[in-house]
């Protein structure tokens, strides 16, 4: 399986495409300035104590408070609350936890006003970001991971990831753990430490105790509701988590970022650090790579299958329902159970897919094409596990019920990925008419007088759709040569395929567009 990591960086944020086999499997976007990512660290205010849910609002600078559930303390927030109170009067003078004498387990089935009082101020970590008209969700049983293993305070428990089966691995990677790992920390070994040697391990369990020392250094000076501690970047968060072997490019648009990435590419993995590769090409890199159309085709509420099935996605406040439907196939008259077999194991991939694309989260119901062997649900259920194997996310798929659906729970710790495919007409502004096609030149050139005689701008590029730039530079004498000698300036002229008919754009030599 060959894995290609497409990261395009704009004014308005990142969005990262991983393709799987040239095919588009995950999509992440990332806003700048995003202060409510998982992993984050803040200094928490509580606002309000409810008893009734046995859980807490906190402010931690968003517009609406989050949320902190008993259980998700953690069993040494007494520990924390401690510590921090320490570090606030300046007496903490050890930069780990060597000297310090930890607090017992609260109770599992205790009460939050046991713990927690109104104005009471506590580091917490966003366990969710927000989501629709809900704040983020908190846990202040801190952790912080790194590739090959996560660093958890307050305890001596060393965790093995239960994706690492053989006995003598996990007894290897434990003792390895064991004695290099800090006093009074725990730690959790993650799936790739599979097969690691002390050094790599070693380096990455420092990495993890040089942020708890920048935690400690900066939890003094801040405010209540502030960030205390960032996550890395949505880029380098993904390549931390999935970055193996099997991947074989890594093209950013951005040159900044590109060298953040490689740069952090090399550190963890210096032998990969070539297939980062900046991409230079004036085309966008979505549409050089073809991402953009597999946005387009796989978002929205029907995604057309190869063999001519097609799947209908509903989503509503409580679950996301998927309906799959033989379409246009071609169907064997005797022998419809095989082919509502094939059409239905072609939509469980496509399910799969789509529930990592879209990062659907909560419960989804699948409503497969019926079928009546056992043995037949069986298989399709096997394939569908399978399939979902690929998706990092906590999930749990339930055998089809005799009404032939299929319940997935899926975690879901970010907003879905949403993106409207219907889109209004640019040209008309939806009134179904638009300027008349014969003008459309005379526009461009009055245009292109104004720039170029007026605002004396040097190196145009003027963007437009395909057939008009074959109209623009048909001929020997076309209107690109007319140009050259009315104005004793070249104008380049570049396709656009998502344009409409009648969108021209004029850029600069700096490649920034000319308000006209």
């Amino acid at each position: 399986m060959v894995k290609e990591l497409i990261i395009n960086s704009s004014p308005n944020g990142v969005t990262i495409a991983l393709l799987q086999d040239k095919q588009l499997v995950e999509l992440n976007k990332e806003q700048i300035n995003n202060n409510y990512a998982v992993g984050d660290i803040y200094l928490g205010k509580i606002k309000k104590i409810m008893p009734g849910l046995n859980a807490a609002f906190v402010d931690v600078g968003y517009e609406k408070d989050a949320f902190l559930h008993y259980l998700d303390l953690g069993p040494q927030v007494q520990s924390l609350l401690k510590l921090t109170k320490i570090i606030k009067n300046g007496h903490y003078k050890d930069k780990l936890l060597t000297s310090f004498k930890q607090e017992v387990d609260i109770n599992k089935s205790g009460k939050i006003s046991e713990i927690l009082t109104r104005n009471m101020v506590l580091p917490v970590q966003i366990a969710k970001e927000p989501i629709s008209t809900k704040g983020p969700r908190l846990s202040s049983d801190i952790s912080i991971a790194g590739r090959f293993v996560v660093l958890v305070p307050f305890s001596e428990v060393i965790s093995i990831s239960k994706k690492i089966k053989s006995n003598t691995e996990r007894s290897r990677l434990k003792k390895i753990v064991e004695s290099i790992k800090p006093k009074n920390f725990g730690v959790i070994i993650r799936t790739v430490s599979e097969g690691k040697g002390v050094a790599e391990l070693q380096k990455d369990l420092l990495d993890l105790v040089d942020k708890w020392e920048s935690f400690t250094r900066k939890l003094p000076s801040t405010e209540p509701s502030k960030k205390i501690l960032g996550e890395m970047g949505r880029a380098s968060t993904i390549l931390r988590d999935i970055l193996s072997t099997d991947f074989t490019n890594i093209h950013i648009s951005d040159p900044a970022m590109y060298e953040e990435v490689r740069s952090y590419v090399h550190e963890i993995s210096p032998e990969m650090d070539k297939i980062v590769k900046q991409y230079k090409s004036r085309e966008p890199i979505f549409e050089y790579f073809g991402v953009e159309k597999q946005i387009k085709a796989a978002f929205g509420k029907t995604v057309n299958l190869p063999g001519g099935a097609y799947l209908v996605i509903e989503h509503t406040e409580a679950l996301h329902v998927i309906d799959v439907n033989s379409g246009n196939r071609t169907a064997n008259p005797e022998n419809q159970e095989q082919n509502a077999l094939m059409v239905n194991m072609e939509a469980a991939k496509e399910i799969a897919r789509q529930l990592r694309l879209r990062d659907m989260g909560g419960i989804v119901v699948i409503d497969f094409i019926d079928m009546h062997k056992p043995q037949n649900r069986k298989e399709l259920f096997d394939y569908l596990r399978d399939q979902m194997l690929l998706d990092r996310a906590k999930h749990t798929i339930l055998p089809p019920s005799k009404f032939g659906l299929v319940q997935i729970t899926r975690q879901r710790v970010r907003p879905e990925m949403n993106i409207v495919t219907n889109e209004k007409c640019p040209a008309c502004d939806g009134t179904g008419e638009i300027k008349a096609s014969i003008i459309l030149m005379d526009d461009i050139e009055n245009n292109l007088n104004y720039i170029l005689n007026e605002q004396n701008e040097k190196g145009i590029t003027l963007y437009v759709h395909p057939y008009i730039e074959a109209y623009i530079k048909k001929g020997l004498l076309s209107c690109q040569w007319k140009w050259l000698f009315k104005y004793n300036k070249w104008v380049k002229v570049t396709a656009v395929a998502s344009y409409y008919l009648t969108e021209f754009h004029f850029l600069n030599s700096k490649e920034e567009e000319i308000k006209l």
